[in-house]
């Protein structure tokens, strides 16, 4: 999608994982579309929350007037991507960990996304790092993903 964007020249924000925080950035940059790989897709025009039968007749609309799905997400291509799940006893911030940090400016992967999440995120009463990693090829991203996790595991871990 980042890639689609960039070629139609359509500026992307990035913003912290939750609808809040999506809704958040686009109230600060003005954008009026948002959402997040889980799907949770946000209008801002119709509405400041992400709506399941929203999206569902938006899409469906699009389809009506120009044709199959398949001709809408023309050049849009799928990376392998994975988020691999840490359990932690503290959560310090990225940059003091000096195990970790090495992991990622060496990374061999050069068309990626990748990042344990700059603020490490919760899951109901479990401390998690969250590492997520997508490339273009799947044995660069569990190769990534697992040396990443591992250095968190060695150094927070539980």
């Amino acid at each position: 999608m980042e890639r689609v964007l960039a070629r139609e020249n359509i500026a992307l924000a990035r913003a912290a994982v939750g609808d809040r925080y999506v809704l958040e950035e686009m109230l600060r940059s003005g954008n009026v579309l948002g959402g997040e790989q889980s799907g949770h897709i946000i209008f801002l025009e119709d509405s400041p929350a992400g709506d399941g039968l929203l999206t569902a007749s938006k899409i469906a609309s699009l389809v009506s007037l120009h044709g199959k799905i398949e001709s809408l997400v023309e050049g849009l291509k799928d990376y392998p991507q994975v988020i691999v799940n840490v359990k932690v006893r503290s959560k310090p911030p990225l940059e003091t960990l000096p195990e970790v940090l090495p992991r990622l400016s060496r990374s061999p992967i050069r068309t990626w996304r990748q990042w344990p999440r700059p603020s490490f995120a919760t899951s109901g009463t479990e401390q998690l790092a969250r590492v997520m990693v997508e490339a273009e090829h799947e044995s660069d991203v569990q190769r990534f993903s697992q040396s990443l996790a591992n250095a968190l595991r060695s150094t927070i871990g539980t």
